[in-house]
């Protein structure tokens, strides 16, 4: 008789949630994605954890980010949204 493994995916972090490792580890960090064209206010729905402006033809997403973790998952966000990122950087404190 053979047995069966089985094993669990991680669990998926919710969007804005704050992990008790991350904050332990150092501070957090503000940044900035632009990208191209006025997002609609539903697809800004997408980053609850963001806070957005339409400015010069783009709309601007800004927040705080708890690791690179959450980042890479705000640019898959993007990129599966079809929305073109232009630009992405740290903010000052």
């Amino acid at each position: 008789m053979r047995g069966t493994i089985v094993t669990e995916a991680p669990p998926v972090p919710r969007p804005g949630a704050v992990s008790r490792a991350r904050l332990v580890e150092g501070p957090l960090v503000r940044c900035e994605i632009r990208v191209e064209g006025h997002v609609s206010e539903t697809l800004t729905h997408a980053f609850p954890e963001m806070e957005h402006v339409v400015m010069s033809g783009q709309t601007v997403l800004f927040g705080t980010v708890i690791d690179e973790a959450q980042l890479y998952g705000l640019l898959v966000r993007c990129q599966s949204l079809g929305l073109r990122v232009m630009e992405m950087r740290q903010l000052p404190e």
